[in-house]
């Protein structure tokens, strides 16, 4: 645990919190501290604190400790913001980030070394090398949908590459907010990484203070002002941006399987998912029997009151509570579910049917316990329908033919993809995960985290003998020195990914 000068105390930092809640400006407060948190992560860098290996992993082990220390806290913090489920926490929020951590410290070595490449005859003698160079100071910007995991899971990839970052979790999510303020303080450096707060109308400010790069996870309007406040300073981005996913059902699979797996996706945390199933395209043969199979599940993963149930969350606040419920009731008819209870933030798990194209639920994102079915004939209608939309960040596909699934696969694009499943993909270390067109550009996730926050610099280190060779490039120019060039610099055919340098 570090020791060094600590960044401002949790307590003024959750007044201003609670400052912006309630509607008090608070913007001239978090911009000047983040000036000052970013100047001093800035000299924490440029004083190369990152550089070694040895402090990487011991950032990484610090930050498994957190999580296995203060699982309590955290459950709490997320019961008190989302109603979420102890179960949900551990196995949504805090393995993932666990598991992240842990695949950077076993492969961390591997990662930080230098990559040789192919040379052809001119280059022989020398070192063609791919280095891997920290970015320096980071800005990652979390969602309250998890609010752990998404500030936590880019940390981890932040810290493998030899970054130094400022976090900024959500402000909808206050109890989860203040906790990672206070251990990410406690554990980690407290000169290289460090937590704000900025609520969404003061993300294009923060982002304009020119960071090496900004870690962005949420909707695609905040996503877009990021991006282009970043742009002014040339800073690249990650940006993780919602969607419609759709789901395709095939008259050829197993629906009560399907229908669990899909329920689960779509209803847990109250729907309020970036990857879960957006909408369902069934066949029209299945569509009687798999509503009837949705139905039974919801009953039994919470009950015939899924108000009464620990598993079932809540609506994080009341703005997205009436967007959500607005968007039901102007959007096909009620199969199941849709009661509202505001003064819990409750809204019942829903099951939409007779809903068409033009509908309202169709033309927003549904972040919240709502799942509307679609009918269509044949999988050419499902994936002519999904190549209409903007591109998800997932397409889910349920068929036991597996000739329905790779042409679901190859002929729609998402930012990912999953059959016979949903969200799975995303908790994968070994699978990079991004949004691709409207959904976002950049990757993360165990390696691809890694690789998102470095520079692959391309490194020649070359000698001063052999200019027996090198003189030919020399003026004045002639057809023999031209011959003997194109012959040295020339690249073999035969070896799979290699091209001619003329």
């Amino acid at each position: 645990m570090m020791t060094s000068r600590q960044s401002p105390s949790p307590t003024n930092w959750f007044k201003t919190i609670q400052r912006t809640r309630q509607g008090e400006p608070c913007l001239k407060p978090h911009h000047v501290t983040s000036v000052e948190l970013l100047q001093r992560a800035r000299h924490a860098f440029q004083a190369g604190r990152t550089v070694q290996e040895s402090f990487r992993l011991a950032q990484l082990e610090a930050l498994v400790r957190l999580l296995v220390e203060h699982e309590c806290e955290f459950v709490d913090a997320l019961g008190r913001d989302l109603h979420k489920s102890r179960f949900e926490t551990v196995v949504l929020e805090l393995i993932l980030v666990k598991n992240e951590a842990c695949y950077a410290i076993n492969n961390l070595k591997k990662w930080m070394q230098p990559q040789r490449v192919e040379r052809n005859l001119s280059t022989t003698l020398d070192e063609c090398l791919v280095v891997n160079e920290a970015l320096g100071v980071v800005l990652i910007i979390g969602s309250w949908c998890s609010p752990v995991q998404l500030c936590l899971v880019p940390l981890v990839g932040a810290i493998a590459a030899g970054n130094c970052a400022i976090i900024n979790p959500s402000q909808c999510t206050p109890h989860t907010a203040e906790l990672l303020h206070r251990l990410i303080s406690s554990y980690l450096d407290n000169e290289c990484f460090h937590v704000i707060l900025a609520g969404p109308n003061y993300l294009a400010e923060i982002a304009e203070l020119n960071f090496d790069h900004i870690f962005f996870t949420g909707n695609k309007e905040d996503g877009s002002r990021v991006a282009q406040a970043a742009a002014r300073t040339l800073t690249p981005v990650t940006l993780v941006l919602g969607g419609k996913n759709p789901c395709y059902v095939d008259q050829e699979c197993d629906l009560l399987i399907t229908a669990q797996r899909i329920a689960w996706a779509r209803f847990h945390n109250a729907g309020q998912s970036v990857v879960a199933p957006d909408y369902i395209l069934c066949h029209v043969d299945v569509k009687a029997k798999l509503v009837q199979a949705l139905k039974c599940c919801l009953i039994q993963f919470y009950g015939s009151d899924p108000r009464e149930s620990h598993s079932f969350g809540r609506m994080v606040n009341m703005e997205t509570l009436n967007r959500t419920r607005d968007l039901l009731l102007r959007s096909g008819k009620v199969a199941m579910g849709g009661k509202v209870i505001e003064a819990e933030k409750y809204i019942a798990p829903t099951i939409l049917t007779e809903v068409v194209d033009s509908d309202p639920i169709m033309q927003h994102e549904a972040f919240g316990p709502v799942l509307p079915v679609l009918t269509i004939n044949n999988v050419d209608e499902a994936i002519a329908f999904i190549n209409r939309q903007e591109k998800p960040l997932c397409v889910y596909a349920y068929s036991t033919n597996s000739k329905v699934i790779s042409r679901l696969m190859t002929e729609t694009s998402s930012g990912s993809f999953c059959s016979n499943d949903s969200v799975l993909q995303s908790l994968m270390v070994t699978l990079p995960f991004g949004g691709v067109g409207a959904s976002g550009m950049g990757s993360y996730h165990g390696r691809s985290s890694f690789d998102t926050f470095s520079h692959r610099k391309s490194c020649l280190l070359r000698g001063t003998r052999f200019e027996c060779v090198t003189y030919l490039r020399y003026p004045p120019y002639d057809n023999r020195n031209l011959s003997l060039m194109t012959w040295a610099s020339t690249l073999s055919q035969k070896s799979e990914g290699w091209c001619q340098i003329l």
